[in-house]
Order: C-alpha cells, then structure tokens, then sequence
C-alpha cells in the first residue's frame, strides 16, 4: 500500500521511456471522478469556492521504483467556475487567473516523497499565469481495485496551500487552498 501513494495525486503523467513496472493511469476525466476544488477568503469575511470544470491528465506508477513515477495534468483555467458567472468573468481577467494570455495552467512531477504507507508529498512545477513555481502537494491514497465495468482503478486526494502574489495575482484576502481528488484508470 505505500507504494500505491506515490500514484496519489499523480494525477496526469506523459509516459517517457517507462520501466516495464510502470503502469499508466489516465484520470477518468470521462466519468469525472476527479475534481480540482479551491477556496479562498471572500473580502477577508467568509469562504468562497470554487472548481476548475476542464482539465486533463495522467498518471504512471512504477510499482518497483515508487520514486519514478510521474504526473502531468493539464488545467483550462478558463473553466473556473465558482457558481457565479459575473465573478467567474472578474476571475478570469488580467488581475487574476489572466487567461487571455494564459488559457491553461501545467502541473509536471519533479520527486514524490513518502511519508507513510499512506501519505506522501508530490513535488513538481506548476506553470499559471505565465508563471511557474515548484510546489508541493501533500497527497493521500485513498483505494485501488478492480472496477464493475473490467477496468482497474487507483484513488488519491491531495492539498495544497498557494500564494497568490506567487503568481503575480493582484488579490488582497489571503492564500488559496486547492483539494485535488483523482480516480485513475489503469491503461
């Protein structure tokens, strides 16, 4: 089962030269069980949240060599979405998510740590608003198994807390906390 972490939150992977024990994962955007959530202080008063509702990815896990494995996902930050569509516009201009410029944001693994059988820290870059900053996201296997339609699935969730100014938003009501759930299918 501690092996099975380091596929937590890995959440999209491009697979380049794999071992032969790597398995690939692609998160099940079809289905979507996954989920990018984030909330973030309203006017330093309240929560507001929000998802992103398009993004892409996958993941691989190399059950020998857990260290080698990676995740890529792809995120349309254009698809904000926080119940809300006159805020979402206000989110979606130069001030913030900037997506004019810049439509989509990347996420790529650089090193997964274990913590335990359970948890660990995903480290990788994450590219927004023309700017990429190495974060880390602390990341929790939920399950794996075989699912009713033949498939094989693996399930991680993961958090993360961003600075804003970290990439170069204007916005004054503190850090945005990002949750992460993935439900890969086995390739």
């Amino acid at each position: 089962m501690r092996k099975l972490l380091i596929a937590a939150f890995m959440v999209v992977t491009t697979a380049c030269m794999l071992p032969a024990s790597a398995a690939e994962y692609k998160i099940d955007i079809e289905g979507m069980h996954a989920a990018i959530n984030f909330k973030v202080r309203h006017v330093g008063i309240s929560w507001l949240t929000g998802r992103f509702d398009k993004f892409d990815g996958s993941y691989t896990f190399d059950d020998e060599n857990p260290a080698a494995s990676k995740v890529v996902v792809d995120i349309d930050v254009r698809s904000v979405n926080s119940n809300h569509e006159k805020r979402d516009a206000h989110i979606r201009e130069a001030d913030y998510l900037n997506v004019d410029e810049n439509p989509m944001a990347h996420f790529e693994s650089t090193k997964i740590e274990l913590i335990d059988d359970t948890n660990g820290i995903i480290h990788g870059d994450l590219t927004l608003n023309g700017v990429t900053k190495n974060i880390a996201l602390e990341t929790k296997f939920v399950g794996k198994g075989d699912d009713p339609w033949g498939g094989y699935r693996s399930a991680f969730e993961a958090t993360m807390t961003m600075n804003p100014s970290d990439f170069d938003f204007k916005f004054e009501y503190g850090d945005v906390y990002l949750t992460i759930y993935v439900e890969g299918i086995r390739q």
